[in-house]
Order: C-alpha cells, then sequence, then structure tokens
C-alpha cells in the first residue's frame, strides 16, 4: 500500500474514534497500534515494547516536570482573588483601546511563553486565570478560545524553547542565534493577534463590554497596585532563567512558591482553595501528559512506517525553485501537524529536509523559526492540534468548535510565516546585530 494510502487510512480510523467520543490519548494509541499492526513487519512483541517504551519515554522528563508546576502555578492565581486584582489592575489602561480586557489573553501568553517554553503550559495556566474572569466580565467566549488556542503556542516560539532547542541539534544551528531570532517574530504575531482583536471588536461592538469610567493617572496608578507582585513575580523568573541561575523547571518551582507567598500575604489563600489548586493542577497535568504518551506511541508508528521521511524524499525528487520548496514544505508540514508533535515533525523530517534547505540557499536560522512557526499552526490544527485538546478538556467545548473559533487567528499565523518568508531579515536582524557586536 502507498504512503499517501496509509496515511489517509489512519486519519480516517483517528476521525472515527474521535467523532465516537473516544479519550484522545486512547485514540492516538489505537491508532499507533493499528499502524504498527498493519503496516510494518515488526512482531506483536515489538508493537508492546514501542507501546510502554513510548509511554514512559513521553512522560519521564526533567523538562517535563515543569508543565504541572506552571499549570500549578494558574490554579493558585486563579482560585485565589490573584487573578481578579490582576485584571482590576490592567482594566483602567485599556479601558479605551479596542477589545480592552481581551487583550490580556495575547499579552499573559506572550510574557509566560517567554518562562515556561511550552505551548501546553502556557495555554493551559493562561487559560485557567483568563477565560472565568472574561466569561464573568461578559467578553466573547468564542474570541477568548480562539485567542487562547493560537496565542498559548507563542510558549515555543519566544525563548527559551525546547522545539528551538531540538532544531538547533538537528540543524547543528547556535542555540543563541536561534533564540535571538525568535523574539522579533513573536512581538510581530502578538501584535498581528491583538491587531485582530482590536478590529473585531469595532465590527462588532454589542460583544465588548462597554468601557469603565474615564480616571485620573493617579486612580490608574493606585489601582494597578495589584500587579505589582506578580508584575515581579514574572519578572523575576524571567531574570533567573536568562542569567542561567536556574533551569525552567527550577523556574516553575519559584513561580509556585511565589504565587503561594503572595497569596498568602493577600489573605486569599485559605486550605480549601489550596487543596483545590493542587487537585486541578494534577487533573489538568494527568490530560496533558497522557495525550503526550498517546502521541509518543502513534509518533513511533509513523517512524516504523515511513511516512515522514518518504514525503520528504518525494520532496525533495521534485528540483523546486526556492520559493516553491518553502510553498512544498509548508502544505508537507501542516499535513504532518495533524498526526504529530511538533518536536517529531523535525526529528523524523530534519536529515532530508535540512541538506535540501541549504542547498536551495536559506539561513538554516531563519528556517528555524519558519519551522517553529509551522509548529505551532500545528497546535492548533485538528485532529491533533494539542492546544485544542487543552482546551476541550479544560473547558467542556468541543475541539472542533475551539478550532472554529481559533481560524481568524489561524490566518495571523500564516500571515506571520508569509512575512518573514517576503522579508527575512525580521528572523535574521537580532541575531546578527547582537551576536556581530559580541565578536
Amino acid at each position: 500500500m502507498s504512503v499517501v494510502a496509509v496515511g489517509t487510512f489512519l486519519l480516517l480510523v483517528m476521525l472515527l474514534f474521535l467523532a465516537g467520543g473516544v479519550w484522545i490519548a486512547i485514540t492516538l494509541a489505537i491508532v499507533g497500534w493499528i499502524g504498527m499492526a498493519l503496516f510494518t513487519s515488526q512482531p506483536p512483541m515489538i508493537w508492546g515494547k514501542n507501546l510502554f517504551s513510548a509511554f514512559w519515554d513521553s512522560n519521564n522528563s526533567w523538562e517535563l516536570a515543569a508543565l504541572p508546576m506552571f499549570i500549578w502555578m494558574g490554579e493558585i492565581l486563579f482560585r485565589t482573588r490573584l487573578s481578579e486584582q490582576m485584571f482590576e489592575g490592567l482594566a483602567p489602561w485599556l479601558n479605551r483601546v479596542p477589545g480592552r480586557l481581551m487583550h490580556t489573553t495575547i499579552l499573559g501568553c506572550g510574557i509566560f511563553g517567554s518562562v515556561s517554553g511550552s505551548s501546553a503550559a502556557t495555554c493551559a495556566t493562561i487559560a485557567k486565570v483568563a477565560l472565568p474572569e472574561l466569561k464573568r466580565r461578559g467578553y466573547d467566549e468564542n474570541l477568548a478560545l480562539g485567542s487562547l488556542a493560537t496565542a498559548g503556542t507563542l510558549g515555543i516560539l519566544i525563548p527559551p524553547s525546547i522545539t528551538m532547542v531540538v532544531y538547533a541539534v538537528a540543524a547543528d544551528a547556535s542555540i543563541i542565534r536561534i533564540f535571538l531570532a525568535g523574539f522579533v517574530p513573536g512581538f510581530l504575531l502578538m501584535a498581528l493577534f491583538s491587531g485582530y482583536i482590536g478590529w473585531w471588536s469595532l465590527r462588532h461592538p454589542d460583544k465588548v463590554p462597554p468601557p469603565g469610567p474615564d480616571l485620573s493617572l493617579r486612580e490608574k496608578i493606585r489601582r494597578s497596585g495589584s500587579l505589582i507582585p506578580c508584575t515581579l513575580l514574572i519578572l523575576f523568573i524571567v531574570w533567573v532563567l536568562v542569567a542561567g541561575w536556574a533551569t525552567a523547571t527550577e523556574c516553575a518551582a519559584y513561580g509556585v512558591l511565589g504565587a503561594l507567598a503572595i497569596a498568602w500575604s493577600g489573605n486569599s489563600l485559605t486550605w480549601a482553595n489550596f487543596k483545590a489548586s493542587l487537585m486541578g493542577a494534577t487533573r489538568v497535568s494527568c490530560m496533558i501528559m497522557f495525550i503526550l504518551a498517546g502521541a509518543a506511541f502513534l509518533t513511533k508508528t509513523m517512524a516504523f512506517t515511513g511516512i515522514p521521511r518518504e514525503l520528504a524524499e518525494w520532496v525533495n525528487s521534485l528540483g523546486l525553485s526556492p520559493i516553491a520548496l518553502i510553498g512544498i514544505l509548508t502544505v508537507l508540514y501542516l499535513l504532518l501537524g495533524t498526526a504529530l508533535d511538533g518536536i517529531s515533525m523535525i526529528v523524523l523530517t530534519a536529515a532530508v529536509v535540512l541538506p535540501m534547505i541549504q542547498k536551495a540557499g536559506f539561513d538554516l536560522v531563519w528556517f528555524g523559526i519558519f519551522i517553529v512557526l509551522l509548529v505551532e499552526i500545528a497546535e492548533v490544527t485538528p485532529p491533533v492540534g494539542f492546544n485544542l485538546f487543552v482546551l476541550q478538556n479544560m473547558t467542556g467545548r468541543d475541539s472542533n468548535t475551539v478550532a472554529r473559533a481559533s481560524i481568524p487567528f489561524f490566518a495571523c499565523l500564516v500571515l506571520c510565516i508569509a512575512i518573514i518568508t517576503v522579508f527575512p531579515q525580521v528572523v535574521t536582524w537580532l541575531p546578527d546585530a547582537v551576536m556581530g557586536v559580541s565578536r
């Protein structure tokens, strides 16, 4: 059977199970098992070995320990009055901006993404804090879901990023240069997201709460006093991480400790909401790790079937021009993103794709940001859009509903890819400037 036929069959089986209400993680594992059984020559004993090793290896990671800690920090902010205080502090400054507090989802994901380096942790943490407040204040839920699903992907674009590290190792490129290259596209993407929110709010004024009363500068500053503790906590986490004094996991622990201290000093931490925050973080973390385990087994199946490698080799055989090559690779990675996580997409195709990129004359640092943006799109592309699953499990809304709400922000991601393709200096300017000065 051809690679296209195998891939199509497995995709249809996945859609069938998801439509039948089977748990996402179980669906991914079942599809992986079917692919291993029908389309590889591996004996049954190896199927089981791959299943168990995939489940163990996908969660046996020190870096992954940051995920539940960051989620717990978000739960603490959510279950105490800290999230409410943060929104009250931001509201006076965003009062006259189209979209008002809806921009906090973009700003929060950008700031938190620079700390966590994880799309799932960013999406889950900011959603836990922002969604209840936005819903309580009367903001459109679909716009909030769409912005959170896509802005959560900033966690892998704004450094530090595990995905960037994996690419740098695979491409034998400078990790520092790739980290630096992610900042300007990250800020550009935040501007595009916020720009769409402002435009949408002007088009639908009836779906945006009315502005609050105008306040004097002194009153705005006074009300923003509640932002100071959380702002200092975030700045501290970023500082110790950038300075190299702590790993992402250690920063997550500092974040939990700081959130508990702030909540306790503000008399909003009780034994009841402490237990509730701990159990909430446990449930969300287990959900995410279970999905990761199922995706890891499906990834192993894809590697054994050779689908990613054969697709990349097919593209290489076409002899395309540089621009056409980028267009075909965009489509290729979008297709792979429907069944693979981002890191697997990079690892399974790097050996074939990177020589093609170098031969076409593209800068490897630029291509690293290009592929990270495609991975971001994969995070919100059904049926295996990871951020869609996170929000589905957190809100109870169907992943297809979240995907539809994400379409305009999905377009912003595509526009960002087009901009960096036409103007590659958007990516290369900062690393060239900083590394040039360092030399």
